[in-house]
C-alpha cells in the first residue's frame, strides 16, 4: 500500500497528495479493512493515488467541500482516543459497493462499470487541544484561543468517496482521564469542521473514585425523534456514551422520518445512506460533538435477527440469495454492513487478524473495567428466527451452542478473571441481549443459550468474581434484576442474597414499546414482575436511557423516559434509581427505595407523577401526551 514516486510532480493543494509519502492515506483508518481475513474489505491506496494522475483531473476547490455530518470521537484510551468527521463535496453517500465480480487483491472503483470515482483526495488537517470539561463553561472564541495556545496533537488525512469521504484518525500522545477540544479543517483554508469536544480514559492505576456512563440501544428513525440523545447531551452528566447497539436499523420505513433509502438495504451504497441519515439527526449530532462514544453493535447494523450463518429474513440458500437477497448473499450483506459501520462511526478496530472483531475492554482506572461484547454477529449459533422458535426451545440448553463463538466467549472468562486480579472494583460487561433470565424477554438472547449463559454463571461463581454489572439493550423495554444462578445457587428473592450481580437492561432511544395506554403497559409489567423469580422492576412504555454512576463503595443507575418521540422536544420523565452496594452483588433493598414513576416494582409502588424536566429551560412540569411515537 505504497504510493508512486510519481506522486512527488503533484502540487501540494488543498486536495492534492503529499510529494514523499502515502501517511496521509494510512493514517485515515478508514482507508484498512477491519479484518485482514477480510482483504477485499480495504482499500488499494495506490489505485486511488494513481487516479489523480490522470488527465483533466480538476481538484476540488475548499470552498465546494462541506463537513456534512459533525464530528464525533470515540474509543477513549489512556493515551489517545478516535476522532471522526466526513468532508464531502456531496451530502449524499456514495453508492460504489465492495461487491465485485471475478478475484481481485483489494477493492477499487475500477472493477465497477457504473460507478464513477471522484478522482481527487481531500485534505484535512486535525488538531486537539486541552478543553473544558464543560462545554457551557467555554465559549466558541474561548475554545480557538485555547487552540492557538497549545495544540497537543495534530496530523494530516486524505479522504477520497472509496470510503465514503470519511475521515478517522487516532490522536496520540495524550494525557488520562482528560477533556480535550478538536477540530477538523480543508488544508490551506479556513473551512472548518465544529469544535468537538472528547474525553481520554484514565490510567489503568488510577485511582478514580467516579466515572458516568450514558447507556443508549435501539435508534429507529421512522419510529420517532432521537430526544433522549438530545436531553443527555444538554444535561452533560456522563463521562462517555455506551451504545449496546441497534444504532441504525436495516429495514424499510415510510412518514415524515421516513427511512432512506426506504426499503430493506443490502448494498455497500445503501448501509453508507442509512449511516449518514442517523448521523444528520440533531440530537445524534448534539450527543456525538460533545462525548466520546464506545459502540457495538446489535443484529439491525446488519439485519434482524443476526447469527453466523444468517438472519430472520436472509438465509444461506439458493433460495433465500435469490428471494430475500436480491442476488446478495448473507456473507456479503454482512460484508458490506460491517465496511460502512466501521467508516462512520467513531471505533477502533483492536484485532485486524480476527474476524471482523468488535468484542473489546476499557480500563476505567482501578475502578471498573468495561468489557464489551457482540453476542449477535461474530460467532453466534442459529437463533430465534420466526418460523423456528419451537426447535430453538427444543436446543437452547445443548452444551454446543454458543452466543459468542468459543474465542470470544473464553476472551471473556479471561477478562473478567484479569479485572479481578488487577484490583478492579467493579465488572460492567455490555452485551446487546439480555442476560439474568427473565422470561418474557424470548429467546433471541441469553436464554437461547442457557448453557453458554451457565458457563458464565459457573466461572463467576467459581472464581467468586463480584461486582459485576450487566447491561444490555435490543428487548426496547426497561428491565432491573438480580443475576443468579437459579436450580444451582439458593437465592432469596426478598433480600437478593445469593446473586452474583446486578443486570440493568434498559429501553430504546425510539424503537416500538409497549402500546399505550401507560395503564395497559403498567399492568403488563406486574404480570412480569410476578412470572420471573429474578425480576426487579419491569416497565415497558417509555423511550429513553439510563445514565449508570459507577463509584468506589456503590453504583447507581438512573432511568430516565421521554414522554413521546412523536416530535422532537426536551422533555425527560425521571422514572426510577437504583443502587448496587459494593460487596452485596444485589439491588440495595427496598429496590429503588420503594418506588417508581412508571411500570411495576417488587414489593414498591408506583407513582404516575408525570413531573417532566423540560432539559432545555430546567424547568420542571406536570405534562402528558396522547402518542409516544410518529403515527405512520
Amino acid at each position: 500500500m505504497h504510493i508512486s514516486f510519481l506522486l512527488g510532480l503533484l502540487p501540494l493543494t488543498a486536495t492534492a497528495l503529499p510529494s514523499d509519502e502515502s501517511e496521509p492515506f494510512t493514517s485515515n483508518l478508514n482507508y484498512h479493512s477491519p479484518s485482514r481475513r477480510h482483504v477485499n474489505l480495504g482499500i488499494d491506496i495506490s489505485v486511488v493515488s494513481r487516479r489523480s494522475l490522470k488527465r483533466g483531473t480538476v481538484p476540488y476547490k475548499p470552498s465546494e467541500l462541506n463537513f456534512t455530518h459533525g464530528v464525533a470521537s470515540g474509543d477513549p484510551y489512556p493515551e489517545s482516543v478516535i476522532l471522526w468527521t466526513r468532508i464531502a463535496p456531496r451530502l449524499a453517500s456514495d453508492q460504489g459497493n465492495v461487491t465485485v465480480e471475478g478475484t481481485v487483491d483489494l477493492y477499487s472503483h475500477e472493477t465497477e462499470k457504473y460507478i464513477k470515482a471522484d478522482a481527487n483526495p481531500i485534505c484535512v488537517e486535525w488538531k486537539v487541544w486541552e478543553g473544558s470539561a464543560k462545554k457551557r463553561s467555554c465559549t466558541e472564541q474561548e475554545k480557538q484561543k485555547r487552540a492557538a495556545a497549545g495544540v497537543v496533537a495534530q496530523g494530516t488525512a486524505y479522504t477520497t468517496g472509496d470510503i465514503d469521504f470519511t475521515v478517522k484518525v487516532e490522536a496520540k500522545g495524550l494525557k488520562a482521564w482528560t477533556s480535550y477540544n478538536y477540530q477538523f479543517t480543508v488544508c490551506g483554508s479556513n473551512n472548518t469542521s465544529p469544535v468537538g469536544r472528547t474525553k481520554t480514559a484514565p490510567a489503568a492505576d488510577q485511582d478514580l473514585n467516579e466515572v458516568r456512563l450514558a447507556v443508549f440501544s435501539c435508534s429507529n428513525h421512522p419510529n420517532g425523534y432521537f430526544n433522549a440523545y438530545g436531553n443527555a447531551a444538554r444535561k452533560d452528566k456522563h463521562d462517555y456514551v455506551v451504545h449496546l447497539g441497534d444504532y441504525i436499523y436495516e429495514s424499510g420505513g415510510a412518514g415524515e422520518r421516513a427511512h432512506n433509502p426506504r426499503k430493506y438495504i443490502f448494498t455497500l451504497g445503501e448501509y453508507r445512506t442509512r449511516h449518514g441519515q442517523y448521523r444528520s439527526d440533531l440530537d445524534l449530532h448534539h450527543l456525538s460533538k460533545n462525548h466520546a462514544w464506545i459502540t457495538t453493535w446489535d443484529d439491525h447494523e446488519v439485519s434482524d435477527n443476526g447469527y453466523r450463518d444468517g438472519s430472520s429474513a436472509l438465509n444461506n440458500t439458493e433460495a433465500s440469495f435469490r428471494q430475500d437477497g436480491r442476488l446478495i448473499s448473507v456473507d456479503q450483506r454482512k460484508m458490506n454492513a460491517v465496511r460502512a459501520y466501521f467508516e462512520w462511526m467513531p471505533i477502533r478496530q483492536v484485532d485486524l487478524d480476527d474476524n471482523l472483531r468488535i468484542w473489546r475492554s476499557f480500563q476505567f482506572g482501578n475502578l471498573a473495567d468495561l468489557i464489551i461484547l457482540d453476542t449477535r454477529n461474530y460467532d453466534r449459533s442459529i437463533t430465534s428466527l420466526g418460523w423456528n422458535n419451537n426447535y430453538i426451545n427444543l436446543i437452547k440448553d445443548e452444551a454446543s451452542r454458543s452466543l459468542m463463538g468459543s474465542r470470544q466467549e473464553n476472551w471473556f472468562y479471561k477478562s473478567l478473571t484479569k479485572s479481578k486480579e488487577r484490583g478492579a472494583k467493579w465488572r460492567v460487561i455490555g452485551s446487546q441481549i439480555i442476560f439474568s433470565g427473565s422470561s418474557g424477554a424470548g429467546t433471541d438472547n441469553w436464554g437461547g443459550y442457557l448453557a453458554n449463559r451457565n458457563r458464565t454463571l459457573k466461572h463467576l461463581y467459581d472464581g467468586n468474581i463480584g461486582n459485576n454489572i450487566f447491561l444490555a439493550g435490543d428487548s426496547h423495554q426497561n428491565w432491573v434484576s438480580d443475576v443468579t444462578w437459579i436450580g444451582q445457587k439458593g437465592y432469596n428473592q426478598a433480600t437478593g442474597a445469593g446473586s452474583i450481580g446486578v443486570e440493568f437492561a434498559g429501553t430504546a432511544v425510539s424503537s416500538s414499546g409497549r402500546a399505550g395506554p401507560i395503564s395497559a403497559a403498567n399492568t403488563a409489567a406486574s404480570n412480569q414482575i410476578k412470572n420471573n423469580q429474578v425480576l426487579q422492576w419491569q416497565e415497558g412504555y417509555y423511550r429513553g436511557y439510563f445514565l449508570l454512576s459507577v463509584q468506589k463503595d456503590k453504583v447507581v443507575s438512573q432511568f430516565f423516559g421521554s414522554p413521546t418521540v412523536a416530535t422532537r422536544n426536551s422533555w425527560e420523565l425521571p422514572l426510577a434509581n437504583f443502587t448496587v452496594v459494593s460487596g452485596e452483588n444485589k439491588l440495595a433493598r427496598p429496590v429503588a427505595g420503594g418506588k417508581v414513576e412508571a411500570g411495576s416494582l417488587r414489593g414498591g409502588s408506583t407513582t404516575g407523577t408525570n413531573l417532566t424536566l423540560n432539559t432545555q429551560t430546567g424547568k420542571w412540569q406536570v405534562i402528558g401526551f396522547e402518542s409516544m411515537f410518529i403515527s405512520r
